[in-house]
């Protein structure tokens, strides 16, 4: 199924006069107010998030998965998936692969049909916490930190099997995260884990091509709950430093324990030069996977306060590669992300709001309360009409929730696909 711009057009004139009327309203007061709407607007419309090939489908947990009616059966209708999402909100023009749930058949007709629905590939992602078929080691004592050299060389072969894929489809970055660590005090050296996994990630550095990147993802627990190999930012940091200039951290929003101030955390690896990417999703106790923006919608807009700062004011950290991360267990996946696109557009727009020399002078003078008012009065305004109009002057819709539900998408890919087609992943 593709959605064509004469639908997309037919459907905003049922919208188009109220919105209007709301952006005239909202962009008078802004400008009063010394802001340049068109610049805000400019980078909305720029702002790309990349789906993930296995998010497509119905999530799961370890104790079971409910199926999704009309899911994507192979990549080239999760491709479609996400042609889709971009047709309508014109911010998902990437796909990020998972390796092996996702490798191309037929590497020239994947290009080909990304290609004519305005998707890139975004970062590649290894898996190493999964025993694959026909593999001769197991992960089950972690793989890059295993005290098997045989695990470690396969998994390393694994990384750098991926590096081949991604440079085939166009990618730029490699994208690490492992499950190494123990279940039970004793059950690790940790220097020697930490070393192990020093050792292999440098392998797979060296690897990688001269235009590519190197992204380390960390997680505090899960699935092991003792110990994680690589389970903070500042152990995420060490390995990327310990393999050079191409590697850097990547954050994910839910790979943090409770109340951690993950905004710090950008804004230090932004001034160092060493945040790489970044993962959304939101979470009520731990990696939850939730729609972006469904619980601490306020910790979302500090987050991008910093990003936006950072990104305006740090020229040594690389542009950023920005993915969804969520499990779509009880939702439409296709619902979810447009709603977590939604979430993501609106706090980098309240972030935008932030006027950073009155919130410096603010802060350089010790004015507390100046500069609460000044972060929570941009974060109380509605900017829905921005975003919509970042939509309309790409081709996007006003509301692409209820034009994905008045244009039946759902019932078009059950159709197509049937009841009983499951999307790979987890």
């Amino acid at each position: 199924m593709r959605i064509d711009k004469n639908q997309i057009s037919e459907y905003n004139k049922n919208e188009l006069q109220n919105h209007n009327e709301n952006f005239d309203f909202l962009a008078n007061r802004l400008t009063k107010n010394g802001y340049n709407v068109s610049d805000i607007i400019s980078k909305l419309s720029e702002f790309q998030v990349a789906i993930p090939s296995w998010a497509l489908g119905a999530g799961g947990t370890r104790f079971g998965r409910f199926g999704f009616y009309g899911e994507p059966s192979n990549l080239e209708e999760k491709i479609a998936d996400v042609g889709i999402l971009h047709s309508l909100t014109q911010t998902a023009g990437a796909v990020s692969l998972h390796i092996p749930w996702d490798v191309p058949s037929d590497y020239k007709a994947i290009k080909e049909k990304a290609d004519a629905l305005h998707i890139k590939f975004d970062a590649v992602n290894s898996n190493t916490f999964q025993d694959q078929n026909g593999a001769s080691e197991t992960y089950k004592y972690g793989s890059l930190s295993n005290t098997s050299k045989a695990v470690r060389d396969q998994a390393i072969q694994h990384n750098l099997d991926v590096i081949n894929i991604g440079d085939k489809l166009g990618s730029k970055a490699l994208t690490v995260w492992l499950a190494d660590g123990s279940s039970f005090p004793g059950q690790n050296n940790f220097q020697t884990a930490f070393q192990n996994t020093q050792d292999s990630l440098i392998d797979i550095y060296k690897g990688l091509p001269d235009d590519w990147k190197l992204l380390v993802e960390y997680k505090p627990y899960e699935p092991n709950f003792y110990s994680t190999v690589i389970q903070d930012w500042g152990a995420s940091l060490m390995l990327a430093n310990g393999c050079g200039d191409k590697a850097y951290t990547l954050v994910d929003l839910g790979h943090h324990l409770p109340n951690s101030n993950i905004e710090q955390i950008v804004s230090i690896l932004q001034l160092k030069g060493k945040l790489g990417g970044f993962h959304f999703n939101d979470s009520k106790y731990g990696d939850d996977d939730l729609t972006v923006g469904s619980i601490k919608p306020y910790s979302l807009f500090l987050i991008f306060n910093e990003l936006v700062y950072g990104m305006e004011n740090n020229p040594q950290n690389p542009d950023l590669a920005w993915m969804i991360d969520a499990s779509h267990n009880i939702k439409d996946p296709l619902e979810d992300l447009i709603q977590s696109l939604e979430a993501i557009q609106e706090a980098y727009a309240k972030a935008l709001l932030v006027d950073q020399n009155l919130l410096r002078a603010a802060q350089n003078d010790n004015d507390v309360v100046k500069c609460q008012e000044i972060l929570q009065n941009a974060y109380r305004t509605d900017v829905r009409p921005l975003i919509e109009k970042a939509r309309l002057n790409v081709g996007g819709v006003i509301s692409p929730i209820n034009a994905y539900r008045a244009l039946d998408v759902r019932g078009q890919l059950i159709k197509e696909r049937g009841k009983n087609t499951v999307a790979t992943g987890l």
